[in-house]
This record gives structure tokens, sequence and C-alpha cells, in this order.
């Protein structure tokens, strides 16, 4: 499996590659509401989209 060493520097990587994701965002903020307004919809016709697929294949 692993060794305690790849464990422990997988959980240390993860931690802090959230942190810096999640600065950069905060930072980031302003122009992500300025240039991805109305995103969110987009987001929900594409799910839409992938479950009429599902259920056309569904129903075939």
């Amino acid at each position: 499996m692993f060794s305690k060493g790849q464990i422990i520097f997988g959980i240390i990587f993860f931690i802090v590659f959230a942190i810096i994701i999640g600065y950069t965002y905060r930072k980031d903020l302003k122009l992500h509401k300025k240039y991805y307004k109305g995103s969110i919809w987009m987001l929900i016709a594409f799910i839409g989209f992938i479950l009429f697929i599902s259920a056309i294949k569904f129903l075939l």
C-alpha cells in the first residue's frame, strides 16, 4: 500500500493545495463577479442537458 511518509506527504500536500486555491479564489473574487456573471445558468443548462440525455437513454 502506501508508506507512512507517503501518507503524511499526501495529507500535507492536500492541505497546502486547498489553502492556496482558496486564497487565489478570494483574491480574484471581484473579477469572477464581473466577468462570469450569469455563468450559473450555463451550469444548470449543462446539467439539465446531461439529465435529459440520461433520461432518453433510460427510456429507450
